[in-house]
């Protein structure tokens, strides 16, 4: 509706998650937003309201979507783990062995699940580069395969924004001579029919939202007293919301921060993992290459996101700073709130997509508190 009123469905015992995500909209915390969740594969609440733009004239559809930065990240690193469980990538196989420059500057050694798990030590460039450049893939691999590591490979985890969707999309790129997002489009997204972009053909522009930047100062590599490797990893080049409007960055394969979808999408991609590979009655991984997900790989204090942070393959794990009911459970958010959980047990995902951003890179309380709603609706807390 014109009036930007809630929208969608949720089943009568998912009530309270729709009277939350009400709230939210009420509240002012969201401008406009969308829930998902699904059950064994099936949909059980999809919603949807508020408005696309800041100015609040364009109402929230069924079909709007927005860039939902770094939960993009979990598209490319399911990407990965279908390739892998094909047997075109080992993860406890080097780098160099299917991207033979990156052996330079010292990383003979790093294997692709450090890519994978943010402990390779390349969270940033050393040359300086611009958000222009992030539109060339070229340029972007080049400049991190030639390289040394800004700390010792594999012994702490450092967030890496940005480039991680250029190493895992180049590993990627190299064992099927398709770009990650191609990859992904043809093997995942279009099979199950998600609205979910790794670069957004123009055709798409007309129901993109316009995400709203967190408070100045408040945004991602805006904190005082930031070490080297955090000033390198979050300021070169600075996040600026507003490429996200324009056709470079929408139409440019960035894996690790520049999707574009909606809760929905978000959701049923990751039914595949909720349910042991099978998603819409096709299977598209193994159950052990589903499980590779919650497989640990670091722990520790994160030398990028400056918490305690643990790293399943591309996912996060639960940890003290988001424990979650079920063990067998991962999930990422992305900056400004964007938000994906999938219970392996429980055979669950929750995703959370909105256009207001929250000075976060994890997700925040709005998505959380929805996730919270449906694990007692569900009985799991």
């Amino acid at each position: 509706m014109a009036d930007g009123s809630v929208q969608g469905l949720a089943e009568a015992r998912f009530a309270p998650v729709r009277a939350a995500f009400e709230a939210n909209l009420a509240s002012g915390a969201d401008v406009g937003a969308c829930f998902c969740a699904t059950v064994e594969g099936e949909i059980v609440v999809d919603l949807w309201g508020g408005f696309a733009d800041a100015g609040r004239t364009r109402p929230w559809e069924r079909d709007t979507i927005v860039n939902v930065y770094s939960t993009t990240k979990t598209m490319t690193a399911l990407t990965a783990l279908l390739i892998a469980d094909r047997g075109l990538i080992d993860f406890d196989a080097p780098v160099a062995r299917y991207w033979p420059e990156f052996a330079a500057n010292g990383k003979a050694d790093i294997k692709v699940s450090q890519l994978m798990a943010h402990s390779a030590g390349l969270s940033g460039w050393r040359e300086p580069v611009t958000n222009d450049d992030l539109y060339d893939w070229e340029k972007m691999t080049s400049l991190l395969a030639a390289q040394a590591p800004l700390w010792e490979p594999g012994t702490a985890s450092g967030y890496h924004a940005i480039t991680q969707g250029y190493l895992v999309g180049e590993v990627v790129r190299r064992v099927t001579g398709k770009s990650l997002g191609t990859v992904f489009r043809e093997e995942i997204a279009e099979p199950l029919g998600a609205d979910f972009w790794i670069g957004l053909p123009a055709s798409e522009d007309g129901r993109v939202a316009e995400l709203i930047p967190p408070p100045a100062g408040q945004g991602a590599g805006e904190a005082p007293d930031q070490s080297e490797i955090q000033k390198v990893s979050f300021n070169n080049p600075g996040v600026h919301v507003s490429a996200t409007r324009t056709r470079g960055w929408r139409g440019a394969e960035i894996p690790a921060a520049g999707g574009t979808g909606n809760a929905r999408s978000v959701a049923l991609v990751h039914t595949i993992l909720a349910n042991g590979g099978v998603a819409k009655g096709r299977r598209f991984l193994s159950e052990a290459g589903c499980r590779k997900a919650l497989e640990l790989q670091i722990e520790g204090k994160d030398l990028v996101l400056g918490m305690p942070a643990r790293f399943g393959m591309g996912f996060g794990l639960p940890s003290p700073t988001l424990p979650l009911p079920n063990p067998n459970s991962c999930y990422w958010g992305g900056y400004g709130g964007s938000l994906i959980l999938i219970d392996m047990d429980a055979r669950t995902t929750f995703a959370y997509v909105m256009n207001k951003m929250a000075p976060t890179t994890t997700g925040d309380m709005r998505g959380l508190g929805l996730s919270m709603a449906m694990w007692t609706a569900l009985g799991i807390i």
